[in-house]
């Protein structure tokens, strides 16, 4: 991970040169993901997750190219043989041989932005990656923006905000954030603003408006309460709301008082109630239900069908073996009329506290 301060920052933001952060469901040139390897991730289950994997690119190659990091040919070779099995699209897929320590691209890799313009059209945003404060293993992590950026050619920003004359690196999680790609952005303040895993000690609400403004173009910052319970995170938002349109959101919801999740999960409703676009008009929110507790070795897991993946023609939804699968595949079908909505069974990979929105990382075209 680069150092914490930097030389005060000289070269324009991707705001003044014209970049936003585009929403999931603009058009990809691919997604990226980081073939599973680290079984501490997955104690005792871990056999299962290349399937899961596999099961995921074989829908992903059928919409656009996906883009797999490997540790080493062995790796390759190994992720190769489980995809055509999987009646994989071989030829819409690439391998690239970096050392990963986990595979959650969502969080360690590259923000994409994009601007109107013939000349560099996208671009990365580097943010620093420090494994959610939490865990010790993030220097091969934190260095795929950069690696990803050299492959692509891409024009790279390391994200910094300024204090006291100096520049200092930001660490941000892509799961801790969803845009509109129209100015508005959701996030927690368990995941942002606690001194519980801080990302960012230095740095006010204040300060991480204005970073958002300058390397994401984002206009106002809609601050929901809390994640969910089994959240390792510490609260990213892409388990409990997301954007499917400019002006909608899809929040999740428990009806039962006597779950861990009545509370925060109502107050976010609440707060995005009162929440308005850039031109003061109310957004629309739909609800999605919450499956029923998932529970192993004691261990309350975050299940959501929030953690859904919106690629070419194509979402992908988390699902549990659940009566409410069908609901929340029934309501994402609603609302993506043009796209196939396809459920993927996710009661093994959810013990490694991730499901398909983790996992991927979205190139914008």
């Amino acid at each position: 991970m680069r150092k914490h301060i930097l030389p005060l920052r000289e070269q324009p933001t991707p705001r003044e040169l014209g970049y936003r952060m585009p929403a999931e469901w603009e058009r990809h040139e691919s997604t990226w993901i980081a073939w599973p390897h680290n079984r501490d991730d997955w104690p005792g289950k871990f056999e299962t997750i290349p399937w899961v994997y596999a099961e995921i690119v074989r829908h992903l190659s059928q919409v656009e190219r996906v883009d797999i990091i490997v540790r080493d040919a062995d790796e390759q070779n190994q992720a190769r043989k489980i995809l055509q099995s999987n009646r994989t699209q071989l030829k819409q897929t690439q391998f690239h041989f970096w050392p990963t320590d986990r595979v959650w691209t969502r969080d360690s890799g590259p923000l994409f932005v994009r601007r109107d313009a013939k000349q560099s059209p996208v671009a990365v945003t580097n943010w620093g990656f420090n494994a959610w404060a939490k865990y010790p293993d993030w220097k091969r992590d934190c260095k795929l923006p950069e690696l990803i950026a050299r492959k692509l050619r891409y024009k790279q920003f390391d994200v910094t905000a300024q204090r006291s004359g100096v520049d200092l690196a930001v660490v941000l999680e892509g799961g801790s954030i969803d845009v509109s790609g129209r100015g508005l952005m959701l996030t927690t303040e368990e995941c942002l603003l606690s001194k519980v895993q801080q990302r960012n000690p230095s740095l006010s609400r204040k300060h991480l408006e204005r970073v958002f403004a300058d390397y994401l173009s984002v206009e106002r910052v809609i601050w929901l309460g809390r994640g969910i319970a089994g959240d390792d995170t510490h609260g990213h938002v892409d388990d409990i709301a997301r954007f499917v349109a400019a002006d909608t959101v899809l929040a999740v919801v428990e009806p039962s008082r006597a779950d861990a999740n009545y509370v925060p999960l109502r107050d976010n409703l609440r707060r995005l109630r009162a929440a308005t676009d850039l031109q003061g008009r109310k957004l629309q929110i739909v609800e999605l239900p919450m499956p029923r507790p998932v529970i192993f070795q004691n261990q309350r897991l975050p299940a959501s069908y929030a953690n859904f993946y919106i690629a070419n023609d194509l979402v992908l939804v988390p699902i549990f073996n659940d009566p409410n699968d069908r609901v929340a595949l029934n309501i994402l079908a609603g609302l993506f009329p043009n796209r196939v909505v396809t459920g993927i069974y996710c009661g093994d990979f959810i013990w490694g506290l991730g499901a398909i929105h983790c996992m991927t990382q979205q190139q914008p075209a």
